[in-house]
């Protein structure tokens, strides 16, 4: 699957046609996409060869064309996790733009601050999704409109970008109060190859099955960037999801990799009847986007007799350490760094000269790597502030031993943990500050048993007030996403801080005086 890719900086190189146009011209009959909505039936109710995905990748693509839509241009992304959505994606980037997946989850205060954010000429937006006030310059498509569009009369052609033109752009939390853009080149998709055996063990007889969600990088490269560069077929299940449908869904659709967060696995296990769990064709299993407990590879193995990978990554580079097939998990570690990799251990206080094994600092990724980021959208001052050197540091503290295995060990900043998804305190701590009768807030990812975090505000009255914590909740729903939203309130005298005066989160949880649990 080497045709066509990697031709250097100044030759044309489009990251629709690595992922999606090469495997059309080689396996064209072969099934890329299969919808799944019937979790007790498992019978695809959408088979999608790559000559048909492709065919309607270019289709829509020249339609965004015709609508007026320029190279550079920025698609926003709101549609549920259909078919629809990739095929959106892949179209948009084919043409030239620069896609922007979001979550169907965000409230309308969320979705207008990316639309002003981004500068998007266009949304695609599902029916029923809070909209918020879009501009009158931008073009609203509806999902019957981009069903229309990959019957378009015309069928496209790639456009003639190179490997550093913006591909894509993803909202992630950082250690402000908004949401800050990732942007992308096309060339992420050849930086993505270090994967294919540094953690898949992938190859075009394989069937991958995410359990995620399309607008979040984990699902859009491991459930279908990276299949679909193999010539591998992806599943998307699209009905009702809970922890019990899985072992049947993979077992029935063939799966022979399936990909989640580690809490979804954990969950798997608990509600499955005891005993053996049947999961056909599965090789292994993938997870990443939270860190595991230290027993859920062992839990996992003994179950389904397969293995489990992990992964370590972020927005701004992908996955970079993980463990796979040719290097197994190792008890406390994450993995070692993909072949490929420049990966070092920098001192925390400063410096560039990377750290001997054991010796604990934040872990930095080669600035030559092509699957990094090209900057955050509109922050010149952040994307330095991540640089160091030749090295990018993205904020997590580990330590490498002497077999190159690495341990994380925690984030060195504020961000949080939710459900995989990264959450910034700061983005939940400026929504409920608008609430009245907050004088002070500070949010927290706090531990409630081993292998369990949640979300927590810490919450401080004004004079005279008295906060109704349900109301308070009620109010933050309709400004955040669900996964941002914290699972406990707590009212406090006061917040701790440090001598200087700022925020001390890691004693938040012994500030509680009273409080409330969802």
């Amino acid at each position: 699957m080497s045709e066509g890719r990697d031709d250097g900086a100044d030759a044309p190189f489009n990251m629709a046609r690595y992922s999606v146009g090469v495997a059309a011209e080689l396996t064209p009959d072969k099934p890329a996409l299969l919808v799944i909505a019937d979790a007790e039936r498992s019978q695809p109710t959408e088979t999608w060869t790559f000559a048909e995905l492709e065919d309607a990748v270019l289709r829509v693509a020249a339609a965004l064309r015709d609508r007026g839509l320029q190279p550079g241009d920025r698609l926003l992304i709101r549609l549920d996790n259909t078919s629809t959505f990739p095929i959106t994606f892949f179209a948009a980037i084919a043409a030239g733009l620069i896609a922007l997946p979001a979550s169907s989850l965000l409230t309308a205060a969320e979705a207008e601050f990316l639309l002003a954010d981004s500068g998007a000429r266009a949304v695609a937006l599902a029916e029923g999704l809070p909209r918020g006030e879009i501009p009158a310059h931008v073009d609203v498509l509806s999902e019957d409109d981009l069903r229309a569009m990959m019957a378009h009369r015309d069928r496209g052609t790639y456009a003639d970008t190179r490997r550093d033109d913006p591909a894509y752009l993803i909202y992630t939390s950082g250690t402000t109060a908004r949401p800050k853009g990732v942007l992308h080149a096309h060339r992420v998709a050849v930086g993505r190859a270090p994967t294919y055996q540094g953690w898949y063990g992938i190859s075009a007889a394989d069937r991958m099955l995410h359990a995620g969600a399309f607008n979040w990088t984990y699902t859009l490269g491991t459930g279908l960037i990276d299949p679909w560069a193999n010539g591998a077929t992806s599943i998307i299940f699209t009905g009702e999801k809970s922890s019990e449908i899985w072992p049947g869904l993979i077992a029935k659709t063939g799966a022979t990799l399936f990909a989640a967060v580690p809490s979804l696995i954990r969950q798997i296990l608990k509600y499955a009847p005891p005993g053996p769990i049947d999961v056909g064709a599965l090789r292994h299993g993938l997870v990443a986007g939270e860190r595991p407990p230290s027993d859920l590879f062992e839990a996992w193995e003994q179950r389904t007799g397969t293995p489990l990978y992990e992964a370590l990554g972020m927005s701004e580079i992908s996955t970079y350490v993980s463990s796979c097939p040719g290097a197994p998990h190792k008890l406390g570690t994450t993995g070692r760094p993909q072949p490929g990799r420049r990966v070092a251990i920098l001192p925390v206080d400063g410096g560039t000269t990377p750290l001997s094994a054991g010796n604990e600092g934040l872990i930095a990724v080669h600035r030559s790597d092509p699957g990094l980021m090209l900057r955050y959208w509109n922050r010149e001052d952040e994307t330095l502030d991540v640089m160091r050197g030749d090295w990018f540091i993205g904020g997590d503290i580990c330590v490498m031993d002497e077999e190159g295995y690495v341990t994380h060990l925690g984030r060195a900043n504020d961000v949080m943990n939710a459900f995989g998804y990264r959450v910034s305190p700061q983005e939940i701590e400026a929504a409920l500050a608008l609430y009245p009768g907050v004088a002070e807030v500070a949010c927290s990812e706090i531990q409630v048993r081993d292998d369990v975090s949640i979300i927590a505000a810490f919450v401080v009255e004004a004079a005279g007030s008295a906060i109704d914590v349900d109301r308070l909740k009620a109010f933050a729903r309709e400004q955040l996403a669900d996964y941002k939203l914290p699972r406990e309130v707590f009212i406090v005298a006061q917040l701790p801080r440090t001598a200087n005066g700022k925020i001390k989160r890691s004693a938040l949880a012994g500030s509680v005086l009273s409080k409330s649990m969802t």
